[in-house]
């Protein structure tokens, strides 16, 4: 049996897959160990997961709100991502030298774990847990693009190989895709291998109580659900009130669950009635499986969430790789975009009326979840890392030597 380490950012929506795809190598006997900010891996893991510590930088969701589009992804970089790698890369080197793993499964955003992979000379595959990068999120960006190559290339100077000329947010054995061509494209050329498994659905911790009762008395009325993910909680007050007030305007026929972890909506407008409920917390795959429609901020965990359960969706994308996610949305024909800064009630609404009553939304959303389906999720990606670490066994392919 092999040994595979899991290193991942501190980040939910690239833990979950992750996560689903430990527990299927865990389940076929072999062991897995994780590199990572423990405190964030002891939430999203639970007990029992094992877990060689790494430092990290300030969280994510600490940055300025007002910053969009290029502001927003050199932010990422500059102040999170490349920190980030700074931070977890002792760490992970330690990770190797006391797990000693067969095959590093590195996060594409904590680049610190391909950058110690290929200075110790360790097999790598990369995690694409969002796919914005392989549909050209940059390509109308040539200097932000420019620009983060520099940042790397200056990465790799100080925490990897420096004869090594791959990106190292692609390895050069293989990339595991959460998603399918249906949805993203083929990918660009240069991105070295792909492989496409489709959304990786793990379990997630049960709430102690839900309102499934109110869920259950929707009756003839479509069922909207409503989330901006758990990384944006504190910008959407204005946005979840215009969705709320929607929803009420059409409740003849639409009803509401409305996650609003950070309680940023009035207090008018979370007691619960007929039309809309509002939680804290929302047991998100459960609800899919009945939506007919989700209103969301364009995440790629709740879009490939809703697609895997075949629901369109109205998108308002805010910033990093959620334009790019929309495009891929709206280039399927699976649901209709919206402006973030900008929808009101009655644009919430319009868009919520075309994606229910237009059937080809939804019928593109079902095509994007039989590829899903096909694509196998979490069991093809621990079968497609059982076979590599299997390979490199046998045949180790040619690696940098690690540098002082």
């Amino acid at each position: 049996m092999s040994r595979f380490l899991f290193v991942v950012p501190p980040l939910t929506g690239h833990v979950h897959p992750a996560s689903a795809v430990a527990a299927e190598l865990a389940a076929r006997g072999h062991r897995v160990a994780w590199a990572g900010q423990p405190d964030a891996l002891a939430r999203l893991l639970g007990p029992g997961a094992e877990v060689h510590p790494c430092a990290g930088p300030p969280d994510i969701a600490d940055r300025p709100r007002d910053l969009r589009g290029a502001a927003a992804l050199r932010y990422l970089w500059q102040d999170f991502l490349a920190p980030l790698a700074r931070a977890m890369a002792p760490g992970v080197t330690a990770a190797v030298r006391e797990f000693g793993p067969d095959l590093i499964f590195a996060d594409q955003q904590t680049v610190a774990g391909a950058l110690v992979a290929e200075r110790l000379a360790v097999p790598f595959v990369t995690s694409c847990t969002t796919s914005a990068e392989l549909s050209g999120s940059l390509s109308g960006l040539p200097r932000v693009a420019e620009w983060i190559s520099s940042l790397l290339a200056g990465l790799r100077a100080e925490l990897g190989a420096p004869g090594a000329r791959h990106d190292p947010r692609y390895s050069p054995l293989q990339t595991l895709v959460f998603s399918t061509e249906e949805l993203v494209g083929p990918g660009p050329r240069d991105a070295g291998p792909l492989h496409f498994v489709g959304p990786a659905l793990g379990r997630r911790p049960a709430l102690p109580a839900f309102d499934w009762d109110w869920v259950g008395r929707s009756g003839e009325r479509r069922l909207v659900l409503v989330t901006l993910g758990t990384a944006n909680t504190g910008l959407g007050g204005r946005f979840l009130a215009a969705c709320v007030s929607a929803v009420r305007d059409r409740s003849d026929r639409m009803r509401a669950v409305v996650a609003d972890p950070a309680g940023a909506l009035p207090a008018a407008s979370r007691h619960r009635d007929g039309d809309v409920l509002v939680r804290t917390a929302v047991p998100q795959p459960d609800l899919l499986a009945m939506a007919d429609a989700v209103v969301c901020h364009a995440g790629h965990n709740t879009v490939t969430e809703a697609l895997w359960h075949g629901v369109p969706l109205v998108v308002a994308p805010i910033r990093d790789d959620q334009p790019a996610i929309a495009a891929q949305v709206t280039g399927a024909g699976a649901g209709v975009r919206i402006r973030f800064a900008r929808a009101d009630a009655a644009c919430v609404g319009a868009a919520l009326d075309r994606v229910l009553d237009d059937g080809s939304h939804a019928a593109a959303a079902r095509r994007v979840r039989a590829s899903f389906r096909a694509a196998g999720g979490a069991p093809a990606a621990a079968a497609r890392l059982q076979e590599l670490a299997h390979d490199e066994e046998e045949q180790p392919c040619q690696q940098h030597p690690e540098v002082p």
